[in-house]
């Protein structure tokens, strides 16, 4: 995921952080505490990838037509 820089929403600091970095004075942003264990990311990265499918294959047919059914009703159902 791209890193991202976190600009104010109030219209007076906004225009301000843009007049900074325009004269080049714009403060550096703040580092993260602790790096994260690339093994650990590669790890965590490869159960993800293979779960689903290893999810779908265990799952009839019925079972597998459940879950879509609940899973749409979650994204496109009304909102409480």
């Amino acid at each position: 995921m791209p890193e991202r820089t976190r600009r104010p929403k109030d219209t007076n600091q906004l225009a301000y952080a843009v007049y900074l970095e325009a004269i080049g004075e714009a403060p550096e942003p703040p580092k993260p505490e602790r790096e994260k264990n690339p093994s650990a990311v590669a790890l965590g990265k490869l159960g993800g990838l293979k779960g689903g499918k290893a999810r779908a294959e265990k799952m009839t047919a019925e079972e597998r037509r459940e879950s879509a059914r609940k899973a749409a009703a979650a994204r496109w159902g009304a909102k409480d």
